[in-house]
């Protein structure tokens, strides 16, 4: 199988995102001018451990919660968009002669990719993207490899079938989200044009930050940081096992003192972890400056996070929502959709690869 990062596929498909946590899904409809409307989502937990470090853990009980998870999205629409882990994607930018024919440019990537790729082709998938001229000659263009191993593909494949979807597109996570981006920048002064915007996506376990300036990504850096350490914090304050910690955590019910003593610490531990991440970046590229930090992912839900982040940073914060601009079909409940928001950057990326043209 192809992996269809870059094939433009035009059919009924909706965005499925199979994080650590919940799997997540979001299909959209053409609203005309150009506009979006939301049309339905759907957010189903997983098992502790069915999905561990992006790796499909345990196949019949992720597609036991994607069946689950479809079900709720109550959809006739059987063909979805998926994502691999950026982890589990290695990616190059090449540059090649201009002109070339698509077989001489499959062979020139396919001799490049030998290269880069710590694995034998047929262990892999491949696809490749001609990004456009090369910055340093008309003569040739810059082309974008992006590899993986088929088990990682057929992973998520596989869970799809099992669950009765057809998995139609195989994206990464870091270019969903980038797709999604594109719809929150309009909402930043000046469309964050020629700005360093800092997308701060809070997962379960790992927080992700990537620095975009003008579409690219100019740098990305991983830490071991996320919402389960909350948890954990509440399963120790308050003598909770980890289960009913995290449920407390999501349906309330804590004490008074549970603001002031467990989560404005773990707010303000984030918001360390972000100004520490920047300050990696500063050191590390030319940039000195972020002009915005961008909350992504479930824990940036938390009510006040990014005032803390934007206090501690001195960068102004915003918690991202994808849909802000868009018409949200009246089975929606807004007020959850605006909670749920941050969270479905990846799967809402995942939806647009329905009107690629």
């Amino acid at each position: 199988m192809q992996l269809d990062i870059f094939k433009p596929k035009a059919p009924p498909l909706f965005g499925m995102d199979i994080s650590s946590s919940a799997v997540k899904m979001v299909e959209l409809a053409d609203a005309g001018k150009g506009g979006y409307r939301v049309d339905r989502y759907a957010v189903e937990p997983l098992t502790k451990d069915s999905v561990i470090d992006g790796n499909i853990a345990n196949l019949e009980s992720v597609a036991e919660t994607v069946r689950r998870c479809w079900k709720k999205l109550a959809t006739r629409t059987k063909s979805v968009a998926m994502a691999l882990p950026t982890a589990a994607v290695i990616t190059k930018k090449i540059i090649v002669p201009a002109g070339l024919r698509e077989e001489e440019l499959e062979l020139q990537v396919e001799g490049e990719a030998n290269q880069y790729i710590p694995f034998a082709l047929d262990e892999v998938n491949l696809d490749f993207q001609v990004v456009g001229p090369a910055p340093s000659s008309a003569e040739e263009v810059e082309v974008l490899i992006a590899a993986s191993r088929k088990e990682k593909v057929e992973d998520r494949v596989a869970v799809a079938e099992a669950a009765g979807l057809k998995a139609l597109v195989m994206d990464v996570e870091s270019y969903a989200m980038q797709t999604a981006f594109e719809l929150v920048r309009q909402q930043l002064p000046s469309e964050g044009r020629d700005q360093n915007v800092a997308v701060v996506d809070i997962g379960a376990a790992i927080m992700n930050i990537t620095v975009l300036r003008n579409d690219q990504a100019v740098y990305t850096r991983e830490q071991a940081f996320g919402g389960n350490q909350l948890t954990q914090d509440i399963a120790r304050h308050y003598g909770l096992s980890q289960e009913e910690a995290e449920t407390a955590k999501r349906a309330g019910g804590l004490p008074d003192s549970f603001e002031a003593e467990v989560l404005r610490p773990f707010m303000e531990n984030a918001a360390l972890e972000i100004q520490r991440a920047m300050q990696f970046f500063f050191t590390s590229t030319q940039y000195n400056s972020v002009e915005h930090i961008l909350l992504t992912g479930g824990t940036s839900t938390l009510p006040g996070l990014e005032d803390v982040v934007s206090t501690r940073a001195r960068i102004n914060a915003m918690v991202a929502n994808p849909f802000a601009n868009m018409s949200i079909s009246p089975r929606i409940q807004l007020k959850r959709l605006i909670s749920d928001a941050p969270a479905l950057m990846i799967a809402c990326g995942l939806a647009m690869r329905r009107f690629d043209a």
